[in-house]
């Protein structure tokens, strides 16, 4: 191998291209680093991320129920499916309604089968039950989520609270 005094004074071509890698990893591994800290520095200003909201309290906690009854409940459906209600609505099965004696129409009411501890509110729309003994009829839809359609009549809880209500 020559020097490079013996080479007339050329550098090897190996060692300029080792000098040139070392070079080009230098600038590299700078660029790697600045970028890093860039990123760094964009991850720590991101803005913080909103909390999803609180559910509301239970509504029990919230306010006394105004209205309690406990009794009978049977429900009526298909049957009278399409047929016009005492407050004028139309009667659909599926609809979580109900009817009472006395409750005004549109009053919203938790239903609780005191058998499985199921509840479902309803919205008062008709009168009745006709039968001596029940304190509501109950569409089917309701009667279903309560867990009563083979028993047909169950044991129930009725409670209205005043922030499940309309206003007006």
């Amino acid at each position: 191998m020559k020097t490079a005094a013996e080479d007339g004074g050329r550098i090897n071509q190996w060692t300029a291209l080792r000098v040139i890698a070392q070079q080009m990893n230098r600038i590299c591994g700078a660029t790697l680093l600045l970028g890093l800290f860039g990123l760094a520095g964009c991850a720590a200003q991101a803005p913080p991320r909103s909390q999803p909201p609180e559910a509301p309290p239970a509504q029990s906690s919230a306010a006394p129920a105004f209205f309690t009854e406990t009794g009978l409940a049977s429900f009526y459906g298909g049957a009278q499916d399409g047929n016009t209600t005492a407050s004028g609505d139309t009667f659909h099965q599926s609809a979580f309604t109900a009817a009472h004696r006395t409750l005004a129409f549109g009053t919203v009411v938790r239903v609780t089968n005191m058998n499985n501890g199921r509840s479902v509110t309803v919205s008062i729309n008709d009168r009745g039950p006709h039968v001596k003994g029940r304190i509501i009829d109950l569409s089917y839809g309701a009667a279903r989520v309560l867990g009563m359609r083979k028993d047909g009549v169950v044991p129930v809880r009725l409670e209205a609270f005043p922030g499940d209500q309309s206003p007006g």
